[in-house]
């Protein structure tokens, strides 16, 4: 497979045709060149030859991140991504050949439910890379901050003078500016100064469980909205497993055309759902080309007529540590 071309064809996707092929190229390419995943599959019982579309392809169990390194061909790690998981649990390790592909894909999904990231500043209560160097969350913070090209975007975790000044300044010249953080932070910053965020957008990501509190994204959704005097939140579907981002717009999360969610059976692992049932999620991110593009995660969730909506995490699933982090 010529990767170059491949990156650059999975960008350009616009189509259900489109996005079957490229997945069926990258299956045949990860069935061979990805050794744990050649393992799984055989294992696991799949004849490949009878996988015909990307309905039928095999999804690597995100628990193997945790204990293996999923990576094609050998290839060296440019850099490796790390879940922030649990003081009592190991993390998983995304190793990454090219973090080329992890900026194109950025900047795209971006791009494609928010537009230009030059006309935003970020305001960001998430980890700093320079703190938390295997942090694929505070990676996308930062090219998202640099992207933006001004100077008032950064991160603000404790740093609360600096921000509300921020705010304010945005504000007073007009500037769209994007309030982007782990959930838990943003509510306790909204709780903490009760701003009126016009001219604002909020963006929250991470689990919304930490030690004892949990809140449901609806209610989480509900508050910021009352405290920030705003009418939309918005939240940033990843994991340190993927290169892709999904956003919540308009009552459910949306990917970008080079990313799907499919739903299995919580009971079956192997038996799809082709209705709107709750079940567990797969995912399809076709820039994890030098992983694995197909992953079967602990998360609950269903499919809608425009996206997928998230509802928790499966029965004794390891709590995901981006809930945790701080």
């Amino acid at each position: 497979m010529d990767i170059k071309n491949y990156t650059k064809a999975i960008f350009k996707i616009k189509t259900e045709e489109e996005f079957n092929h490229l997945s069926m190229m990258l299956f045949k390419y990860q069935y061979k060149k990805n050794l744990v995943y050649n393992q799984y599959v055989n294992l696991a019982g799949y004849k490949t030859n009878k996988i015909k579309t990307y309905r039928d392809i095999p999804f690597l169990p995100i628990e193997l991140f945790r204990t293996q390194k999923i990576i094609t061909n050998c290839k060296t790690p440019e850099t490796v991504f790390f879940s922030s998981g649990t003081t009592n649990s190991e993390k998983s390790k995304h190793y990454i050949h090219d973090l080329k592909i992890y900026r194109q894909s950025i900047l795209r999904s971006f791009y494609t439910f928010f537009g230009n990231p030059e006309n935003y500043v970020f305001l960001c209560l998430t980890p700093d890379l320079s703190t938390h160097q295997n942090s694929s969350l505070a990676f996308m913070a930062l090219e998202l901050i640099q992207l933006s090209h001004d100077a008032k975007s950064g991160f603000y975790l404790n740093q609360e003078k600096e921000l509300i000044f921020n705010i304010k300044t945005c504000q007073k010249e007009n500037k769209k500016f994007i309030l982007f953080g782990l959930s838990f932070e943003i509510l306790g910053f909204a709780k903490k100064n009760k701003l009126d965020l016009k001219h604002g957008l909020v963006i929250q990501t991470g689990g919304t469980k930490k030690n004892q509190q949990h809140v449901t994204q609806q209610e989480l959704h509900k508050n910021l909205k009352f405290l920030f005097n705003i009418e939309e939140v918005y939240s940033e579907y990843g994991m340190a497993e993927l290169l892709s981002q999904s956003y919540y717009k308009n009552k459910d999360f949306q990917s970008p055309p080079w990313k799907k969610i499919i739903i299995r059976d919580k009971t079956n692992p192997f038996k799809i759902l082709k209705t709107k049932t709750r079940g567990c999620i797969n995912v399809i991110d076709l820039a994890n080309i030098h992983s694995c593009g197909f992953i079967a995660t602990n998360d609950m969730g269903y499919l809608t007529d425009n996206g997928f909506n998230v509802i928790g995490r499966a029965q004794h699933a390891t709590q995901k540590g981006c809930s945790l982090m701080t």
